[in-house]
Parts: C-alpha cells; sequence; structure tokens
C-alpha cells in the first residue's frame, strides 16, 4: 500500500491561522457586543451571518465522515487479513477507551467535591419545573440498540451515525478479509476513496480559520465576555480538570511511547485547536486520522481505533457529565452522599456511551441523570449559556483523548512506525 503524498504546506501555518482566528473571534464578538448590545436586530443578523459560515464548516466536515470512515475501517479490517487481530486490536481498544473513561469520571467527581463550584454561584436558581428545551431522548437500553445497530447503512450515513457505521464496515470489512482474492478490487477501491476523501479534507481544512472565528465571535457578540466573569470560577475549574486529565492521558502516553508522546501532541495541534474553535470533535475527525497517520501510527489500527474512539471514548465530555451533575445538586442545595455519587458515575459510564452523535448529547445525558437522582432538570438552564465556552474544552480533550488511545494502541501492536 502506497502512500499517497499530501499536499506540502507546512502544518504549523495552518495551525497559526486557526489561532488568530481565534483570538479575533474574541475581539470582534467583544466590539460587537459592546457597540450593539445584546438585543440589537442589527446584532442577531450579523450573527445570523456568522452562524451560517460556521455551519458550512461543519457540514462540509460531517460530509467527509461517513465515506471516510467506511473506507479507512474496511480498508484497515481486510488489510489485517484475519478476524482474530481485529477482535485484538477492537479488545485493546474497548479496554482503554473503559480505563481512560473511568478515570476522567473519577477524576470530575473528585474535583467538584473539593471545589464545590455550585454552593458559590449566588444566583437566582431557575423554576423547578422550567423548561430546558432539550429533546426528551432518555438513554435506554433499546435506544442504545437502536442506535449502535444500523437497519440500512444508507441511512446511518445519511444521518452520519458513527457507531451505526463501525457495525456495518467492521461486517463488511470481516466479510473482505475472509474471501481474499475476490475482495480485493473492492479493497483497492475503498483504499482509493480514503485516500480521496483525505485530499478533499486537505481542501476542506483551508476554510477551517473562517469557521472558528465566526463560531467564536458569534458566541461572544451574544453573550460577551461577561458571562465569562460570572461564571469565572466553575469555567475555570472545569478547564483545570481538563487540563489534570489531559495530564494524566499524556502520562500514560510518555510511559508508553516515551519522548515521542512531544511529537505527537506537536501532530495533533491543529485538530485539537479546531475542535476547540468550532466546540465539536467532529470537525476535526478528518484531520485528526491524517496527522495520526503522519506521527507514525498504523493506518489501519488508527481506521479501527478512531472511530471506535469517537463512538464511545469522549473523555471531555465524560469528565463534564460529572461536574454539570454535581455542580447543579450543589447549587440546589442537594448533597449527594459518596454512594449517590459512586451510582451515578456507573450510570454515566454507560449512558454516554448510547447517545454518541447525538447533538448536544452530553446535555441530554445530564438531563436524563438529573432526574434519576430527583435533582431539578432545570438546573441546566445554568450551564446552557455557557455550553458552549465549556463544549470547545470538551470538544479538545475529546481529540486528545482519542490520538492517546490510537497512539497506544498502535504501539501495543507494535505498529508505530518510527
Amino acid at each position: 500500500m502506497t502512500h499517497s503524498h499530501h499536499p506540502v504546506q507546512p502544518p504549523n501555518r495552518q495551525t497559526l491561522y486557526v489561532a488568530i482566528a481565534l483570538v479575533s473571534g474574541i475581539v470582534i464578538g467583544e466590539l460587537l457586543n459592546l457597540t450593539l448590545g445584546g438585543s440589537d436586530p442589527l446584532l442577531k443578523q450579523i450573527i445570523g451571518v456568522f452562524s451560517v459560515l460556521t455551519d458550512v464548516f461543519l457540514r462540509l466536515v460531517k460530509m467527509i465522515i461517513a465515506p471516510l470512515v467506511f473506507a479507512t475501517l474496511v480498508v484497515g479490517i481486510g488489510g489485517l487479513g484475519n478476524i482474530h487481530t481485529v477482535g485484538r486490536i477492537g479488545i485493546k481498544a474497548i479496554l482503554w477507551f473503559f480505563s481512560a473513561s473511568i478515570a476522567s469520571l473519577l477524576l470530575g467527581m473528585l474535583l467538584v467535591n473539593v471545589f464545590e463550584p455550585g454552593l458559590s454561584l449566588h444566583m437566582p436558581l431557575p423554576e423547578v419545573g422550567a423548561a430546558t428545551g432539550l429533546h426528551d431522548v432518555k438513554p435506554t437500553l433499546s435506544a442504545f440498540a437502536q442506535h449502535m445497530f444500523p437497519k440500512s447503512i444508507i441511512e446511518a450515513m445519511a444521518n452520519n451515525e458513527i457507531l451505526q457505521i463501525v457495525v456495518f464496515s467492521l461486517f463488511f470489512g470481516v466479510a473482505c478479509a475472509s474471501l481474499d482474492e475476490l475482495a480485493r478490487p473492492t479493497l483497492k477501491l475503498l483504499d482509493s476513496l480514503s485516500h480521496i476523501m483525505l485530499k478533499v479534507t486537505s481542501t476542506v481544512m483551508h476554510y477551517a480559520p473562517v469557521a472558528v472565528f465566526s463560531a467564536i465571535a458569534s458566541v461572544i457578540a451574544q453573550n460577551g465576555i461577561g458571562v465569562l466573569l460570572t461564571y469565572g470560577k466553575f469555567i475555570g475549574e472545569f478547564y483545570f480538570g481538563l487540563l489534570m486529565l489531559c495530564t494524566l492521558l499524556g502520562g500514560v502516553g510518555f510511559l508508553v511511547l516515551g519522548r515521542r508522546v512531544f511529537s505527537l501532541i506537536r501532530h495533533i495541534r491543529e485538530p485539537m485547536l479546531l475542535a476547540f474553535g468550532t466546540a465539536s470533535s467532529e470537525s476535526a475527525y478528518p484531520k485528526l486520522l491524517q496527522q495520526l497517520e503522519r506521527f507514525g501510527c498504523d493506518e489501519k489500527v488508527c481506521g479501527l481505533v478512531l472511530p471506535l474512539g469517537y463512538s464511545f471514548n469522549l473523555d471531555g465530555s465524560m469528565m463534564y457529565m460529572t461536574f454539570a451533575v454535581l455542580f447543579i445538586a450543589q447549587a440546589y442545595g442537594i448533597d449527594m452522599a459518596l454512594a449517590d455519587q459512586l451510582v451515578m458515575l456507573l450510570v454515566l459510564l454507560f449512558t454516554s456511551k448510547g447517545v454518541a452523535g447525538v447533538p448536544r448529547a452530553s446535555l441530554i445525558v445530564i438531563a436524563a441523570t438529573l432526574s434519576m437522582f430527583n435533582i431539578p432538570e432545570a438546573g441546566l438552564l445554568l450551564l446552557l449559556g455557557i455550553d458552549q465556552v465549556l463544549d470547545m474544552g470538551r470538544s479538545a480533550t475529546n481529540v486528545f483523548g482519542n490520538s492517546i488511545a490510537s497512539a497506544l494502541v498502535s504501539r501495543w501492536e507494535n505498529a508505530l512506525r518510527k
């Protein structure tokens, strides 16, 4: 299998553009907020334009994801050649995902109990029955099954259900592996498709700074930087938690990969910034796959581990869920016993796996968890205003967690190129 030549563009320049877009988005957003104020109709129009710009980018990326996941997974599995290798890699990945998820849930729980951000809020609490405006999706076993097993691969691709695409690709890839000669042309075709999709990614990424700029500018123009100050303590503590989580994951990475972990971080800077700016870890997926292969991860392993990670291994979101539930409980003055908190962790560990790919999924899981422990769901309104700001950190952490996972599994499979 030959590696196609990627367009020669210094990777750091693109990262620099995204960073500049991020900063100028904050500045322009704040200026708009100060000059036009929150309710000005002109501001609404400007924000409308911004959201279109962001939306176009996210749509372009989502357009890449389904064919890319399908092609890379099938080529990966077909190329690995036998079901045992696939099973071995899959089990290693899932074990790592569960350990990382438990670590992030526990760390979140520990920090909320230490910092107690909910107690110091002194904000008027929403009415207990207030509407949160979220779709009422209860994470149940049947919902999880429906979410996992596609009834039509076309529908799964149309709705960008990563988990369903993964399940179909597993069956498809294993069948290819067992047919050997007969399946060669299909694998060749899909290999070519994956390279084409990565080429499309390179093109779409030129537009990334615009999307990051408009995403940030619209959030700040709506709420002003003042929101950050009101919630400053909570945001600060949450980001501190994310930083600790990344340090922890990076530490494990260092134990396994040695000094190469720093090279990995250099490679994934841009996908992380992208996820941060657009508050969507999906937007970084195609770029992340490219960068992990450049770093030296085996493309077959990445093709298997990354899509699984995007369905199961969202470390930042996991931490956010414990943070949010306990924060809301504290804000309402509800004291959760340690036993309840541990039950909550177990609930979150499994419910969070069932809603991968649902927009604002973490909020829906949090709502379901709150109602389970009789904490008023309206408490979510406290977080809706800053959800985007928190989402930026969550998404970047999710990207970091998944790249560490891919690198570690590659290493354990002795498939990491020097």
